[in-house]
């Protein structure tokens, strides 16, 4: 009897414990009252920032789901990746990496780019720098090696004094590369080393 009393007691002293922490978390101190947002924001300002965001965040400082908040902000165009710390007691600390355009993608009518890394990322065109990015295109699937076979192509052709400005991998795996003077090369199919073995 002793212990099915202890094991009572112990029952209720748990949920009162439990429900002083869940009053604790629930105080309206704890309620996000704003967003420190670090890194690359050259793309992307406070007023887009939270239009994009804000709406989609439910919870507060312990409640928040950090991986969610990730999400959101990674869903912003131009942000390639988002790392997100909780600030006691009521903020959160955002740190943001950009994409970084080396190349148009896809057909001339998509509004899509190739970042750094090979990833194919949506933007509008009208906020691209460099108008003189090559365009390359292929199977989404298939961009990082688009992107690596660009790069070892370009120096070869620049020191024929030749500008590559587009390069394609056709659908039947062969590669098409076309000059800014206008012509086109078929290059066949292969990997990197293959094409380049075979220049």
């Amino acid at each position: 009897m002793q212990g099915a009393a202890s094991v009572m007691f112990a029952g209720v002293a748990l949920a009162l414990v439990w429900g002083v922490l869940w009053t604790v978390v629930r105080l309206p101190m704890f309620g996000l009252q704003g967003i420190t947002v670090l890194g690359e924001v050259e793309h992307n300002n406070a007023v887009t920032l939270r239009a994009n965001v804000v709406g989609r965040l439910h919870g507060n400082f312990f409640t928040i789901d950090l991986t969610q908040v990730r999400k959101v902000f990674e869903s912003v165009p131009w942000v390639r990746k988002a790392t997100v710390e909780r600030e006691f007691p009521n903020r959160l600390r955002v740190i943001l990496q950009e994409h970084h355009p080396v190349a148009y993608w896809g057909d001339d009518s998509e509004s899509r780019l190739l970042n750094s890394y090979g990833e194919v990322f949506d933007a509008n065109l009208g906020e691209i720098e460099d108008e003189r990015m090559p365009h390359l295109s292929g199977p989404d699937s298939q961009s990082q090696q688009v992107l690596a076979m660009y790069l070892a192509l370009q120096p070869a052709f620049k020191e024929l004094s030749l500008v590559l400005d587009s390069l394609v991998l056709t659908d039947r795996g062969s590669w098409r590369a076309k000059l800014a003077q206008g012509a086109v090369i078929e290059l066949g199919r292969g990997s990197v080393d293959d094409v380049m073995a075979r220049r």
